[in-house]
């Protein structure tokens, strides 16, 4: 996630705190800033570039099986013909 959004999220947090408390709003930017980094972190998210290069492997991949897949029928297909003039 973009730095700069992190740090818009961690802003409006610490807006959202009462007046009462408003000298600390800057600690508390920073500190939900850290929090929601660190947190993004450790759920090992991708970038959307990955993710686009990742999705065509597997669109490439289900063609490929798709093809096999058809290609398996029609030689199963032959051999069932070839099985009956056989016999």
């Amino acid at each position: 996630m973009d730095k700069s959004k992190i740090e818009d999220l961690a802003r409006q947090l610490a807006d959202s705190v009462p007046e009462g408390v408003s000298a600390a709003r800057a600690d508390l930017a920073s500190n939900f800033s850290g929090l929601i980094g660190s947190a993004l972190e450790r759920l090992d998210l991708v970038t959307r570039e990955e993710f686009d290069v990742q999705r065509k492997v597997l669109e490439r991949t289900r063609q490929r099986l798709e093809a096999l897949e058809a290609e398996l029928k029609e030689l199963e297909r032959a051999r069932a013909a070839d099985a009956g003039q056989d016999g």
